[in-house]
């Protein structure tokens, strides 16, 4: 029996790539319903994070031309996680599954095909994994591969060479809902999630049109928001680095009173300096790390809203109970 997949598109400042995504995801849909792979229920979900631009306006034209295209629009931009969860829970009321994808479509829309054919042999999660990423930089490609390094060592278990190109059942999304959490990472949560997982391989593809919405400066915040919001290893190094420096002062002590002893005291005005700067340094990034995770622990109890919509275009009223 077929199913109503939705795809979920967070946009932000997209209305260069929609023209050009838009049809792309539109024939991959009505291909995968016209061979009945899925339902003519199922839909494009674009969710306008708080455009600037006439990302909202275009979404709309192409609502009012094709019912198989519908919008969720947020009431100010929340960045991608949030604008992600938004759609991927408010397609949860209508679809079998959800898959995830960027506007850019740098993400292979054709891995889609793979992704139903293993959800309906049972799979409840399929992550789109890159099979190579020749097309990065050198960089880009080190950076990338180290961060998923690092996020496995510290104990969060992310999928290697996956973002959040993915497909998640309708029970995985209600076990997501279950994660009250502000902090998002959702490359970190969905794992945790559990059920029955495999991956499909693509490759990525260059971006088309448009401007890429994670500069140096987001990717490393990014990579920090997931590390603090999945890890308190960091905390505890910071106890075995001061254990470690305590161990050093002791030995330091000892090699004082031995110097104090052969009246040497004179000498080492430039350990003295070299100690004071690097513990001082240490001190202040223990503090910082010790930051992060008060900041994010201010913010949880907040309980704010993770995000607001302001209004749903979704022509089909056919809920799952």
């Amino acid at each position: 029996m077929a199913k109503t997949i939705y795809i979920v598109v967070p946009c932000y400042d997209e209305e260069e790539m929609l023209p050009i995504s838009a049809p792309q995801l539109l024939d991959k849909l009505m291909s995968l319903i016209h061979s009945s792979q899925i339902t003519d229920q199922s839909r494009i979900m674009f969710v306008n994070d708080g455009s600037g631009d006439q990302t909202w306006s275009l979404i709309q034209q192409l609502h009012s031309q094709d019912s198989h295209y519908s919008g969720v629009n947020l009431s100010r931009n929340r960045g991608h996680q949030n604008a992600l969860l938004a759609g991927l829970m408010t397609a949860a009321e209508y679809c079998d599954a959800a898959i995830s994808i960027d506007a850019d479509l740098q993400d292979d829309i054709n891995a889609i095909d793979d992704m139903v054919t293993k959800f309906n042999d049972g799979y409840d999660i399929v992550y789109g994994v890159r099979s190579d990423r020749t097309s990065d930089t050198f960089f880009k490609r080190f950076t990338a591969q180290s961060f998923y390094r690092v996020m496995n060592m510290l104990g969060a278990k992310t999928i290697f060479n996956h973002a959040d190109f993915r497909l998640m059942s309708r029970r995985v999304l209600a076990g997501l809902a279950e994660f009250p959490e502000v902090n998002l990472f959702l490359r970190g949560i969905i794992p945790m999630i559990g059920f029955k997982s495999t991956t499909t391989e693509y490759a990525r593809k260059e971006r088309i049109a448009g401007e890429s919405k994670y500069p140096l400066r987001k990717m490393i915040g990014f990579a920090l928001e997931g590390i603090t919001s999945l890890s308190t290893v960091p905390l505890r190094l910071i106890t075995y680095l001061g254990g470690f420096i305590f161990s050093i002062s002791v030995v330091f002590a000892i090699y004082t009173l031995v110097q104090h002893a052969l009246n040497h005291t004179i000498s080492g005005w430039s350990s003295l300096m070299i100690s004071l700067w690097a513990i001082g340094g240490l001190v202040m990034f223990s503090l910082g790390v010790v930051g992060e995770y008060i900041g994010k622990i201010y913010l949880e109890t907040k309980k704010r809203p993770r995000y607001l919509i302001e209004s749903v275009l979704n022509d089909t009223e056919q809920k799952k109970l």
